[in-house]
């Protein structure tokens, strides 16, 4: 991929915004890019998993806020399903788990930690809202950019 998040800032600094530096990587990539689909949870990850088991995400990274609540909402099982149906990665403003096996798959996984225990009762998320996470708002068809040093959000594509 050809492009470092530092050139992005300092090439388009007008047009990008920064997430924080809380954010630790546990998927198999370190370096990906895609458009953005947005789900916001409350706890549960019943609609998350539907979306990426469903849904072609060639292009595309889903952006996850569950304002943080300790209860992990990715793990190996939405992994695979995110794999199979080719998506670049996936950003969680909260927890994961499964970090052993997370790394096998060849996609990015982004969160601010590890928590083993998730949420069984179902509860309804939403797709495609708006989000705020580390006073950045994010839109699905935002891009993003992720590399080492951090994680770009730009309201259009710029690589």
């Amino acid at each position: 991929m050809g492009f470092f998040t530092a050139d992005l800032c300092d090439q388009y600094s007008e047009r990008t915004e920064v997430l924080g530096p809380n954010f630790k990587s546990y998927g198999g990539t370190k370096k990906f890019q895609g458009e953005i689909i947005t789900v916001k949870l409350d706890k549960n990850n019943k609609d998350l998993a539907s979306l990426l088991k469903n849904n072609d995400g060639s292009g595309k990274v889903v952006v996850v806020d569950v304002d943080r609540k300790y209860f992990a909402v990715v793990g190996d099982n939405l992994m695979k399903f995110a794999s199979d149906n080719k998506y670049e990665g996936i950003i969680v403003n909260g927890y994961v788990r499964d970090t052993v096996t997370t790394k096998d798959f060849e996609l990015g996984l982004l969160a601010i930690g590890t928590c083993p225990k998730k949420y069984i009762p179902e509860q309804k998320g939403e797709i495609n809202v708006n989000l705020q996470i580390d006073n950045v708002e994010i839109k699905s068809g935002d891009y993003v950019y992720v590399d080492p040093d951090g994680i770009v959000i730009c309201s259009e594509k710029i690589v």
